[in-house]
């Protein structure tokens, strides 16, 4: 499969024609990366953004006193480093590949030039970061808000609804890297994943969770606070 068909399922470039496709199939560089491999770093140049096309990439921030935060998790379809084409900045933040991983990268210049070209492109990037900016603002309210507990609830119903409601979800990232993305430490993440379990809020297994009280979840996703119940 060429580089335009890989492309043309991506939200950025939806709606393109063909031949505005192959334009930017043109300047798409591919790059491969291994678990662990840094794809760019908090201050190095901005040079483009990327888009994953097999993989997972973790971008987060590391605190002065060594603490990882982690922003998102990407995957397959979602584009990050955007930052660079609107600015010409630096990267704000750390990059690296969760899992093995597969990306394009579309240099600045080059696709600021398909953008003069095509206004449309500008449109779909402002509607991608517009989403994004959605999301950060829902992470500074939970972590500044919300207490761990709904910050572990909210994760989980949103991983429902990313499947379409399901009742039974699986965690696809570690117990570890949850908790960095949830603002805490693995300890307190088990605990708290006890408690449901105790409460008749969850039934986990391993990296499976059911979900047994949706209302309860929602509760303490809103802000409420977790029942005392059995200790």
């Amino acid at each position: 499969m060429d580089i335009a068909a890989r492309i043309a399922g991506i939200s950025l470039f939806e709606g393109l024609p063909p031949q505005q496709l192959q334009e930017v199939a043109s300047i798409a560089r591919e790059r491969r990366y291994e678990k662990g491999d840094v794809v760019f770093l908090e201050g190095d140049e901005g040079t483009g953004f990327y888009v994953v096309v097999k993989g997972r990439v973790r971008v987060y921030k590391i605190s002065p006193d060594g603490k990882e935060q982690i922003l998102h998790l990407f995957e397959a379809g979602e584009c990050f480093g955007e930052v660079a084409v609107f600015t010409g900045k630096d990267y704000p933040a750390n990059a690296s590949a969760e899992l093995p991983a597969t990306l394009f990268f579309f240099p600045r210049n080059e696709f600021v030039g398909l953008i003069r070209k095509e206004p449309s492109l500008a449109l779909n990037m402002l509607a991608v970061l517009s989403m994004r900016l959605r999301r950060f603002a829902a992470l500074i309210e939970s972590l500044s808000l919300k207490e761990v507990p709904g910050r572990l609830a909210a994760y989980i119903i949103y991983l429902s609804e990313r499947d379409k409601g399901s009742g039974t979800i699986k965690l696809d990232i570690s117990k570890g890297r949850l908790a960095a993305l949830l603002g805490t430490i693995p300890e307190t993440l088990s605990r708290i994943l006890n408690k449901m379990n105790r409460l008749d809020m969850i039934r986990s297994d391993g990296s499976k969770i059911a979900i047994l009280d949706r209302p309860g979840l929602e509760e303490l996703a809103r802000g409420g606070k977790m029942p005392f119940g059995q200790t």
